[in-house]
């Protein structure tokens, strides 16, 4: 599906295109039928969105006083919408959650203060509820942090949710991945609390994660986390796309985008956590595995990844025909890394000659832009040298 919404003050109407299977055309025709649902504050109690709403307004001080908290709520489609006895009390409830949980406190003249956590938590964008579980796994890091090994940092990118936002877990396959882990990851698996007894038990005979209780909901969480860590792992060592969908039965969209681009952004929000808690180790050992995640590459990779056009299979593809690093790349003319870029590409049909001249343009054109941003790469890299030496 793609389109845009109309402009406002500029267009009366937004357009949208829906391809889809003749087999889903009347599904289709019935959803773009059917009637808008009504407009739902997500404020809402159920929603949880007061809370983490009350704590952001607390910690950049938009609202610190009752009065002002009142002010702001009162400014909400859920004032508009919900009960005002109720809203009080809810508003009240919070606010007590808030401070019970050390996310808030009170000072003698009666202000709301943010405490370091929930500044942190309000800089990486989580709710209350998932920066208090990160941050205790970040605790438990710095306790005890696998650095001979990658699984403990992809562990950590790994976004937190709720059980729909993984994909669900085939045992046999946690299993599998687990057997062949080194000792750094399992050593890992240890430390954020998987239990190989458990994950056998659970590919023998698969069932449902428990999530009865506070303690089982963590621990399913957990699990959940360290499968889908093994997809940002595998993605990371520049496992094609296609073979980790159908490694652990995925749809291949949403491995590129729930899991890499989510993860990605999820992993900017790890390293501002640890920057506002002045966590500067944890925060360093983080921000270099980010930018393997955006490279989906491995770390020899990086310097490659950084030129446009080149990322993940092009930069392996350039390392083993000599181009190792910006320099080299710089150096190259535009007409000899066609040839290279020939290999990144997938295989066309017999295709006829003017259509086979204008392909050709079409990779001359990458390759000159490649060209042109390792010069200017270089230049940079040169001029951080002199400035050194200075």
């Amino acid at each position: 599906m793609r389109g845009r919404a109309g402009r406002k003050g500029k267009d009366e109407v937004g357009e949208s295109f829906l391809c889809c299977r003749p087999k889903d055309l009347e599904d289709v025709a019935e959803l773009l039928e059917a009637e808008l649902p009504p407009i739902q504050s997500c404020l809402k109690q159920e929603k949880r969105g007061i809370k983490r709403a009350l704590l952001e307004v607390i910690t950049i001080r938009l609202a610190t006083h009752r009065d002002a908290i009142d002010d702001y709520v009162q400014r909400t489609l859920l004032y508009r919408t919900m009960d005002r006895p109720q809203l009080d009390k809810m508003v009240e409830v919070t606010i007590a959650e808030l401070l019970a949980e050390g996310l808030i406190i009170l000072d003698e003249t009666g202000s709301y203060e943010a405490t370091p956590v929930s500044q942190a938590i309000v800089a990486a964008s989580l709710t209350p509820e998932d920066g208090i579980f990160v941050y205790g796994e970040l605790q438990r890091a710095r306790r005890a942090f696998v650095m001979d090994g990658d699984m403990h940092v992809f562990y950590m990118f790994t976004p937190i949710g709720k059980g729909d936002h993984y994909p669900e877990i085939d045992w046999k396959v946690f299993r599998q991945e687990m057997e062949k882990m080194d000792d750094s990851g399992l050593r890992a698996m240890q430390f954020v609390g998987i239990n190989p007894g458990f994950v056998n038990r659970m590919a023998n005979c698969p069932k449902a994660l428990p999530e009865r209780t506070p303690d089982e909901i963590t621990l399913a969480r957990i699990y959940r986390r360290f499968y889908t860590a093994f997809q940002l792992r595998d993605l990371s060592n520049e496992v094609p796309v296609h073979v980790v969908a159908r490694k652990y039965d995925y749809p291949r969209g949403l491995v590129q985008n729930s899991i890499a681009q989510v993860c990605e952004g999820f992993a900017a929000g790890m390293i501002k956590f640890c920057e506002r808690l002045g966590w500067g180790m944890l925060k360093s050992v983080l921000e270099h595995m980010s930018d393997r995640l955006k490279a989906g590459a491995k770390s020899d990779l990086l310097e490659l990844a950084a030129i446009p056009f080149v990322k993940s299979r092009t930069a392996r593809v350039f390392w083993e025909n000599g181009l190792k690093n910006v320099r080299t790349v710089a150096e190259f003319e535009p007409k000899d890394i066609v040839p290279i870029l020939l290999f990144v590409q997938p295989k066309k049909g017999r295709i006829d000659e003017d259509a086979e001249t204008r392909y050709h343009q079409k990779l001359l054109g990458k390759a000159q832009i490649i060209v042109e941003s390792a010069n200017r790469l270089w230049e940079r890299q040169q001029q951080v040298e002199i400035e050194a030496d200075l």
